[in-house]
């Protein structure tokens, strides 16, 4: 056994709401998701935490307050915590994303 392994591929899905899922390894405060963002999907509201993500595949934008940055397979991205740099995942008709994601909690 392997105990530096994260094994996805034998976790399941946490769907909590339309066009979202996700799969989640917890360590003490750190957190590492594969994370899924599919049609139907709406962030309703800002979002506050810091996140650094790599898009595996698919595309999206991130809305900053107004400001549209879009990302696709191979990018990495890096959101600072905190109210200037609040942010929604904003997806197109028929876009799916997935990506993985570092995060403290």
């Amino acid at each position: 056994m392997n105990k530096h392994l994260i094994e996805f591929d034998k976790m399941s899905w946490e769907t909590p709401g339309i066009g979202i899922r996700f799969k989640a390894y917890i360590n003490g405060n750190q957190r590492i998701r594969l994370l899924e963002f599919s049609e139907g999907f709406e962030e309703k509201d800002w979002c506050t935490k810091g996140h650094t993500g790599y898009v595996l595949d698919g595309k999206f934008a991130c809305d900053f307050n107004g400001r549209i940055e879009r990302y696709t397979k191979g990018d990495i991205f890096f959101i600072e915590m905190g109210e200037a740099e609040k942010h929604k995942a904003v997806l197109g008709e028929r876009e799916k994303v997935l990506i993985l994601m570092f995060e403290l909690i």
